[in-house]
């Protein structure tokens, strides 16, 4: 994301940009992506994926058990929880560390605010709609949402959490479709064993961050593996191979989907929509939506109010806007 081209602004990246017209990486890499990696006219990284954070994974068996269906708003998923409280699972299984507070944050921030409040608020860094009564009502769903996470929650590694719910101790974690490269690791299969679904009320937008190598200037003698590396990255076998194993989408949209499960060909054809209907939208919690500095002190105040430093929703939304400014 924003590392690479604070390198690149930096003066010490190679340039990519021979290798990327003869493979065509122009036409098949996401304008979102690209964004990221060319700088002034030049390929300067190699994307691997693009993982998204706006996905709910859910045990089945859980699920079938409480009776539960697809939350196709905020408050379905707040009545889905409270049916496996109701049943004595922990109904979220939630890491408490900042980055996985704030990308769930992200995922509440564009259910409750929609698409181009999103936009606005955590990739234009919008002051109206950073301050706005609709800042203020996502930092209240998450005051409801995080009720329903365990005792034991603070502290706690994502795959720790991730496996909570493979496990059937928990029904649910908000995460990255990193979180479906451990379900595919435990042998478990979409549908059958773990639903994928969007967060609800994101449906049709993808807030993603990207793997990329960035290729940093080297002597001539190496010139030649760097290149076989970078198109080694963005050939269609391997972002195929890789992809199915990581849980991520390819970093170009003309992969087929052949090799990937159910979840998977679900966010490669999110990836598309969303990438032809603008709404594909850079992670503040991933480091895609603004720079390190502002994306580290949105993560600080999110985090803030999840373990109570911060105490109310008006508070939060103060001490945000504050941190923004501070941090630009």
């Amino acid at each position: 994301g924003y590392t690479v081209l604070d390198y690149a602004g930096a003066g010490v990246m190679g340039d990519l940009t021979e290798t990327a017209k003869k493979e065509g990486w122009d036409k098949s890499v996401p304008a979102a992506l690209q964004k990221f990696s060319v700088y002034d006219g030049k390929w300067v990284a190699a994307p691997v994926n693009v993982h998204s954070v706006n996905w709910l994974w859910i045990n089945k068996a859980v699920m079938d058990k409480i009776g539960g269906t697809q939350p196709k708003t905020f408050e379905d998923l707040i009545a889905l929880l409270d049916k496996a409280k109701a049943a004595g699972v922990i109904p979220l299984a939630l890491g408490g560390q900042n980055w996985q507070e704030a990308t769930m944050f992200d995922s509440i921030v564009l259910s409750t605010g929609g698409p181009e409040f999103y936009k606005k608020a955590f990739n234009d860094l919008d002051d109206e709609s950073l301050k706005s009564d609709t800042m203020k009502k996502s930092f209240d769903n998450l005051a409801t949402i995080i009720k329903y996470v365990d005792p034991n929650f603070s502290g706690r590694d994502w795959n720790l959490a991730t496996a909570m719910v493979i496990k059937g101790d928990a029904l649910v974690q908000v995460m990255g479709d990193w979180a479906k490269g451990e379900f595919v690791a435990a042998k478990k299969t979409p549908d059958t064993d773990f639903l994928c679904y969007r967060f609800p009320g994101t449906d049709g937008s993808v807030v993603y961050n990207s793997d990329m190598f960035g290729m940093f200037n080297v002597p001539d003698d190496r010139k030649a593996a760097q290149v076989a590396l970078a198109t080694a990255t963005l050939s269609k076998s391997f972002q195929s191979a890789f992809n199915v194993v990581k849980g991520s989408v390819p970093a170009r949209t003309d992969v087929p989907d052949t090799d990937f499960d159910a979840c998977g060909k679900k966010g490669i054809a999110d990836l598309k929509a969303a990438n032809e209907g603008g709404t594909l939208f850079g992670s503040l919690a991933q480091g895609y939506g603004a720079p390190p500095a502002i994306a580290n002190a949105y993560k600080d105040v999110v985090s803030k109010f999840v373990h109570g430093q911060i105490k109310t929703s008006d508070e939060a939304v103060k001490q945000l806007v504050q941190a923004i400014d501070d941090a630009r």
